[in-house]
């Protein structure tokens, strides 16, 4: 009782985080607008900016609460469909190509066809798509992301790997851990809430597959995705 009493509360705290740094940030700029008729057209242009980026900011954050209190719930859907694998991913890497095109990075896919697997194809959709998203956002311009799947006998398993600003052994496990973020000093750009491999965990969990997780700092990051033939 103890342990979930502690768990609440770090939930609670870590989304109040979230929640309190955009709102500062519409709040003081709405203000400025409001109160100072003499800004600069090119000024309020910014500011307006800002405003939308955190704005959209907590909306991805509601979003992606409202999708991890779904796949808790003892009453989420499951739509159990056969669909090609190597299709859906496909379809994802056309979908990102403004992403990675505008940073110059090279997407290689290792994919054979017709790769059948049974499962929700909405939600896989959304491990595929943050995957690839979490490498577009920690790989440098003119960097390299590849994707393949290996169709064995045992399991379906899909890798995304890239040579992007990569994590440390001691980080393998943590995150996957709601809100968890890697260290800003090696990310730049550190807007994302610590929810999507969160999210990602629980419908591999929820498709009985694994995760698993490798790589070094500055040398690039791999992640596996395992799912069972259905």
């Amino acid at each position: 009782m103890k342990q979930l009493e502690q768990m609440r509360q770090d939930f609670v705290s870590n989304v109040s985080h979230e929640i309190q740094t955009p709102l500062t940030s519409i709040s003081g700029f709405a203000k400025a607008l409001q109160n100072n008729d003499l800004i600069m057209e090119e000024e309020r242009s910014e500011y307006l900016d800002i405003i939308i980026a955190e704005s959209e900011r907590l909306s991805r954050l509601s979003d992606n609460l409202l999708k991890l209190a779904s796949l808790d719930s003892e009453h989420h859907p499951f739509n159990a469909d056969s669909f090609n694998l190597d299709e859906q991913i496909r379809t994802i890497v056309v979908t990102c190509e403004p992403q990675w095109s505008a940073k110059g990075i090279v997407i290689d896919l290792e994919l054979p066809e017709a790769v059948k697997i049974k499962g929700d194809e909405d939600q896989l959709k959304q491990v595929w798509m943050n995957l690839l998203s979490n490498s577009i956002k920690f790989t440098p311009e003119g960097g390299n992301i590849r994707i393949s799947i290996d169709d064995s006998a045992a399991d379906v398993s899909v890798t995304v790997s890239d040579n992007g600003i990569g994590i440390s052994p001691e980080e393998f496990n943590t995150v996957f851990q709601r809100f968890y973020k890697i260290d800003k000093s090696r990310n730049g750009n550190n807007n994302g809430n610590g929810l999507g491999l969160a999210i990602v965990k629980k419908i591999v969990s929820l498709h009985q597959g694994n995760i698993e997780v490798d790589g070094a700092v500055g040398a690039g990051t791999t992640i596996i995705v395992r799912l069972p033939h259905k």
